[in-house]
């Protein structure tokens, strides 16, 4: 049981309850049950090939092998740890305790060809990968689809309600605050779409990627198309056609670039929000018995939006790293992926975090229509665009020059002033009643 007061990483400490989805996919057991999964099933595909030796297994003992990682219990990982401790190599750790399987199974004499022409990155190189494949599809995708549609909840929720825009931190030309949302949609939904065709790549071509040991020992098979197969029908990946002995990860790096782009997004929406808050234009449900300052008992404090922020900024460090460092490896390889991809989930579960902390933030906001309308009516400069535009379609002289001299005086423009102004145009009576009828909370352009 693992003892969360202790963890040194957060992600299995204090956040434990919101990361443990990923175990079943990242942790050292998962790896093992991953790895256990790609050395029965490749057994079982050079069975069904099949090679000659293998012609006289009994394939009704293939569910029982299948059983080892289907049924996989701490117990079953433990077993592979205490065979590591002699071997001292984790994945030749796998291949023994399937071969004790098969022992248990009257299977003793094909016991050889578990692991056969294999090195231990066409078992890791294809089980991270599905491991990553599974995860995605079945926690990450699910979660971050969730912050999704809230957003666009939020922009159909608020698709009418007008707020003044704010371009260099200065009143802009309104907007309508369901647009707002809706851009941050807009964003996710491609690169969700990118995401769900991102190919996931794996490795499988013995010592250098060159079939030398299978090719040595059976020349008259196909094990290019053979190796295509399994990878790519069995297990589900994409298999690259040439590489050294291990992944190049080119298409991986993208993945991790994907992902990374998602949590930027995803801190642009969480500062907008802080921000939003700030101005009031947002309020938040209080829960009984929560304090928002140790201090200050009037504070409700946007911590979810600023948690999510600083998770998504761990994730993107990390997805960055694993981005840029994976690809690169000395010759036909070096160790330095092997203990780098080991922290793929450490990343995704920053991400999650911050899902999670979105999710519970956006569930505390109350829109505060007062404070968005008292900021458009105090900002009547704002349709200065808009009547200036008008007064260029009428050939009006110098419009833009006019507004400029009227809203960068120090005198706070208002209804009134703007009401003025137009009075003073020398223009018809027509297009003055199409300027009165301008106003901030109208003057907000085209959203559908």
């Amino acid at each position: 049981m693992l003892n969360t007061l202790t963890a040194i990483s957060p992600v299995d400490g204090r956040y434990r309850n919101k990361t443990e989805k990923l175990a079943d996919y990242f942790s050292e057991q998962a790896l093992i049950r991953y790895r256990i999964r790609v050395e029965v099933e490749y057994f079982i595909a050079l069975c069904e090939l099949p090679l000659p030796q293998l012609k006289g297994i009994d394939h009704t003992k293939f569910d029982d092998l299948r059983s080892l990682y289907v049924d996989f219990h701490t117990e079953d990982a433990e077993r592979v740890k205490e065979i590591e401790k002699v071997t001292n190599h984790d994945v030749k750790a796998v291949e023994y305790i399937i071969k004790e399987k098969m022992d248990q199974l009257n299977l003793s004499e094909y016991k050889e060809f578990v692991h056969f022409g294999l090195t231990s990155q066409d078992i890791n190189n294809t089980a991270i990968p599905l491991s990553i494949k599974e995860a995605l599809e079945e926690v990450y995708m699910p979660m971050v689809e969730d912050v999704r549609d809230q957003l666009e909840a939020f922009a159909k929720e608020w698709h009418d309600v007008p707020m003044l825009a704010r371009t260099h931190g200065q009143p802009a030309s309104p907007t309508m605050l369901g647009k707002e949302f809706r851009v941050f949609v807009e964003r996710l939904d491609k690169q969700l779409s990118m995401l769900q065709d991102a190919p996931i790549p794996a490795k499988f071509g013995g010592a250098t990627g060159n079939f030398n040991a299978h090719h040595v020992a059976y020349p008259d098979y196909d094990w290019a198309a053979f190796a295509n197969h399994f990878v790519d029908e069995t297990l589900g990946l994409n298999r690259s056609q040439y590489t050294t002995q291990i992944e190049h990860y080119d298409l991986l790096a993208a993945l991790f670039d994907n992902l990374r782009r998602i949590d930027t997004i995803l801190t642009d929406y969480a500062r907008d929000t802080w921000t939003y808050i700030s101005m009031e234009y947002f309020k938040q449900r209080i829960k009984a018995g929560e304090v928002g300052s140790s201090a200050m008992p009037h504070k409700v404090n946007p911590i979810d939006f600023e948690n999510a922020e600083g998770n998504f900024g761990i994730a993107g460090a990390i997805y960055a790293h694993l981005a840029q460092k994976l690809p690169v490896s000395r010759l036909q390889r070096d160790l330095t992926d092997s203990t780098v991809l080991r922290n793929v989930g450490v990343p995704m579960a920053h991400s999650l975090i911050g899902f999670q902390s979105l999710l519970k933030g956006m569930g505390k906001l109350i829109l505060n229509h007062e404070a968005l309308e008292r900021d458009l009516e105090n900002n009547w400069a704002v349709v200065a665009e808009g009547i200036q535009t008008i007064l260029r379609r009428e050939g009006y002289p110098k419009p833009y020059e006019a507004l400029k001299a009227l809203t960068r005086t120090n005198q706070h423009i208002t209804r009134e002033s703007i009401a003025e102004f137009i009075e003073t145009l020398n223009v018809s009576e027509s297009v003055k009643k199409e300027l009165r009828a301008l106003s901030p909370a109208t003057y907000t352009g085209i959203f559908r």
